[in-house]
């Protein structure tokens, strides 16, 4: 199953606003921060979310990150779209689609959380976030 969520970019106050949208829509919060993947060499950033996810008693999920201090960082353009699941033959299509004519900004491939994680931003401007996780094996 593949899944399609805002995800919401800050600057410096991510666990803040998870833990007020928690607040407001309840359900569990998982937040991971950037010294935990060593996803920056910036000691600044050590602390900061590198992801967040917060999934609601209804199935609703909300995720959100820290912008890294090298990336602009412009509220009202601070979120993107995020599909996510473990269909990698349909995942890396939709990738293939959604970078063709666009600008990929990290390219599709293995991530320090173990995933396949690539983001772009579309022909129309909008930015896409594409995770693919590894099948379950049973």
């Amino acid at each position: 199953m593949t899944t399609l969520n805002p995800y919401l970019g800050f600057r410096d106050n991510a666990r803040e606003a998870m833990t007020f949208y928690q607040s407001v829509f309840g359900g569990e919060l998982n937040m991971s921060t950037f010294a935990e993947f060593q996803a920056s060499d910036d000691p600044a950033e050590k602390d900061k979310i590198m992801h967040a996810m917060l999934t609601g008693e209804k199935g609703m999920v909300l995720m959100g990150a820290d912008t890294p201090n090298s990336m602009d960082y412009t509220p009202g353009n601070n979120f993107s779209v995020s599909l996510s699941g473990t269909e990698e033959t349909e995942l890396r299509g939709y990738w293939d689609k959604l970078s063709a004519g666009g600008t990929v900004t990290m390219p599709l491939e293995k991530a320090p959380w173990g995933d396949t994680f690539g983001m772009c931003k579309d022909r129309f401007g909008v930015d896409w976030l594409v995770n693919i996780a590894p099948a379950k094996t049973q």
